[in-house]
């Protein structure tokens, strides 16, 4: 069958990101610019074939909202789709974690230079406790986007996700390292083998929640 592509979209604001405070797999609601991202993010879409989502209710609710704006549904959750579970550093801000973990966030610094054979070497990074590596996040978004294909059988489908979890599946298809903004994703295919293809960044809402014009390259 032709191949699927997968538009993952990073989920609209949380209020843990408006207070600055990292996630993981803790469970903060949208905050109500979040949820207005949520609505300009579907006019700006157009029309897609099938929504999935993390069962996260950041995401579950963005991907919610968009499929009421788009009369597309059901949405399909799926816990694979999950952020990367940050252990020790959920629910703390980044002047926290340096108070706690001094020199940590600078070792992720290094290693984003790196990513995607950016250049540079990074030193060995340090984590907190219960962090989850990279080849976890990977295996099951791996997982999850062949599920998509599987059901999908070609078309193209939105996923809302979260950036850890588009970080890594960029990363090991060589993308450099850029930050999602909340409403920002990267374009997927995927084909009946599993191989995957890393197509354009997009963004579907400016900072102030208007919905901006998507692109369709793959």
């Amino acid at each position: 069958m032709a191949p699927t592509r997968v538009l993952l979209v990073r989920h609209g604001q949380s209020e843990w990101n408006a207070l600055g405070r990292w996630q993981g797999q803790a469970d903060p609601p949208l905050s109500e610019l979040g949820r207005r991202q949520a609505r300009s993010a579907a006019r700006a879409l157009g029309a897609v074939d099938g929504i999935v989502a993390s069962d996260l209710q950041r995401a579950a609710e963005t991907a919610s909202i968009i499929a009421a704006e788009l009369g597309v549904g059901p949405v399909v959750l799926d816990p694979d789709l999950r952020e990367r579970d940050a252990g020790e550093w959920s629910g703390l801000t980044r002047a926290e974690i340096d108070e706690r973990y001094p020199g940590y966030l600078e070792d992720r610094a290094d290693e984003h230079k790196a990513f995607g054979g950016g250049g540079g070497e990074p030193a060995p990074a340090r984590r907190p406790p219960g962090w989850e590596p990279d080849p976890s996040v990977l295996e099951r978004a791996t997982g999850a986007l062949a599920r998509i294909h599987e059901e999908a059988a070609g078309g193209d489908v939105l996923g809302i996700t979260h950036g850890g979890l588009i970080y890594v599946l960029e990363g090991h298809l060589g993308g450099a390292f850029a930050r999602l903004a909340n409403g920002e994703g990267r374009w997927f295919s995927v084909d009946d083998d599993g191989r995957l293809s890393l197509g354009d960044r997009v963004l579907l809402v400016g900072d102030d929640a208007t919905p901006v014009t998507v692109p369709k390259a793959i």
